[in-house]
């Protein structure tokens, strides 16, 4: 199979990388996002992972990849996608209970009660463990290959400025 790439974007910022999807690592999680693209919603910076950004959407695979290609330590440009069920993300301690919610009542109607992270790491010295639910291993499914220093430096902008009214976005290059 050929490379496959895509394009990740703050596009209130104008910023944008390119990433390459890891098929050979995790084949079954980049069909489904190759399949469903495009993909995006709001943004959020982590509170707990440290340099990470994300969108939370609705299931979009038949049904969700297995954990292939885990980590729990995630290195600059690295892409994870993540499956919570609606209420691991429904507590005010996130800050974003409205939307997990939503997401989730969208997940519902599909039969499904998940929501997605897609997410985006930036930096070094990352580590997946979340107070609440402990160890939160993500999937690797694909490497950013080009402009990951001017999305980190937005990242960094999305960290002090705010992320109201950014998304994340990614699409086919």
């Amino acid at each position: 199979m050929p490379d496959r790439f895509i394009e990740v974007s703050l596009d209130k910022r104008g910023v944008s990388c390119t990433a390459k999807l890891l098929d050979d690592r995790a084949p079954i999680t980049c069909a489904a996002v190759w399949d469903a693209l495009p993909l995006g919603g709001d943004v959020y910076h982590a509170k707990y992972a440290r340099n990470e950004i994300y969108a939370l959407i609705p299931p979009f695979a038949p049904q969700e990849p297995p954990l292939e290609n885990p980590t729990i330590t995630p290195i600059p440009g690295d892409l994870c996608y993540f499956t919570f069920s609606d209420t691991q993300l429904a507590t005010s301690s996130y800050g974003y209970e409205a939307a997990a919610e939503q997401r989730g009542n969208e997940a519902a109607h599909a039969g499904r009660n998940t929501v997605i992270d897609l997410a985006l790491f930036y930096e070094r010295n990352n580590l997946l463990i979340n107070g609440d639910a402990g160890w939160v291993p993500g999937i690797v499914w694909g490497q950013i290959v080009e402009g990951l220093d001017e999305m980190a430096e937005a990242c960094q902008d999305l960290w002090r400025a705010g992320a109201l009214g950014e998304s994340l976005n990614f699409r086919r290059a």
